[in-house]
């Protein structure tokens, strides 16, 4: 069995600042707590997109143990964000509102069909700032009621995946209310929350609409934050070897550097504070999707 070690380390690493921040600082500094929770629930979210892409181990199973039993980051089933983001994973879909579960954009006609004040909120969303603020109960509000519908529907996949996510976080209320003295509605309100807002950093930008598919992705050169994001600020890199372990992007993009920003035509930051200038209360793009403008309906979408 393949064990990438590097992994397993962070896996210890997150599990036991989580812990301590819970036991130990909580009880005296309870802000400084929550904050350091937020950042173990941020890099828990980054190991979770890990595991679901084949790692520490190949066996499937091993990982989901890993990563997927305890949600730290509980928004999100784990089941459901790897079934989400392997499908995610078809570039040539990149970005579309019908068929990216991780797009960002509308069609004309989503567009056309939501009130003007919530065209207020989506257009300020996509900026950074926005983003930060109020993208996270923008995407659980989204998420949730789109996932609702399909457990209504009796698919047992998506069933099992929420009752397993229900159960870790039973585990968790009682780990927080028998250990740590913190009520679990308080840190998903604030570790939660914010963990998700740090997540939101990185996504923001990652794709872009065009018609070029490795023009969508983009590559964050430098980042104090790539330890969190498990170097997926490389994203374009990523895309074309999903498969490579964290520690081993950097040399990749480092190797062939000038290839993969001639590859992505210069869709190239240095750092996100750069994005943070540019983007801080700015939209970066319409959320009308350039390719599919006009308000009608794409063949079999009602």
């Amino acid at each position: 069995m393949r064990i990438e070690w590097p992994t397993i380390g962070l896996i210890v690493l997150c599990y036991s600042v989580w812990f301590t921040a819970g036991l130990f600082i909580w009880p005296v500094l309870p802000i400084v707590a929550l904050l350091v929770m937020a950042v173990t629930a941020a890099l828990h979210s980054s190991l979770q997109h890990e595991a679901l892409h084949g790692h520490p181990t190949n066996k499937a199973w091993i990982n989901e143990l890993l990563v997927g039993l305890l949600p730290l980051a509980p928004a999100y089933p784990y089941r459901r964000f790897k079934a989400l983001h392997l499908r995610h994973h078809n570039d040539e879909r990149l970005t579309d509102p019908y068929d990216d579960p991780e797009s960002y954009y509308l069609d004309g006609r989503g567009w056309s069909e939501i009130s003007a004040p919530m065209r207020f909120v989506l257009s300020v969303n996509n900026t950074l700032i926005g983003r930060i603020l109020i993208g996270p109960p923008l995407m659980v509000w989204g998420f949730i009621g789109s996932e609702i519908k399909l457990v209504m529907k009796g698919q047992l996949n998506i069933i099992t995946g929420w009752a397993l996510h229900a159960a870790g976080l039973i585990v968790m209320a009682m780990i927080m209310d028998q250990l740590f003295g913190l009520p679990l509605w308080l840190y998903v309100v604030t570790s939660g929350y914010l963990g998700m807002a740090i997540i939101s950093v990185r996504t923001y930008c990652e794709h872009q609409a065009a018609d070029n598919i490795n023009h969508r992705t983009i590559i964050v050169e430098k980042s104090l934050l790539s330890v969190l994001f498990l170097n997926n600020n490389l994203h374009l890199v990523h895309h074309q070897a999903p498969s490579l372990a964290w520690y081993k992007l950097p040399a990749l993009m480092s190797d062939k550097r000038d290839q993969w920003i001639a590859m992505n035509n210069g869709y190239v930051f240095s750092g996100y504070f750069e994005i943070l200038k540019k983007f801080a209360f700015k939209a970066k793009e319409p959320v009308i999707h350039p390719q599919f403008p006009a308000p009608i309906a794409k063949a079999g979408i009602e």
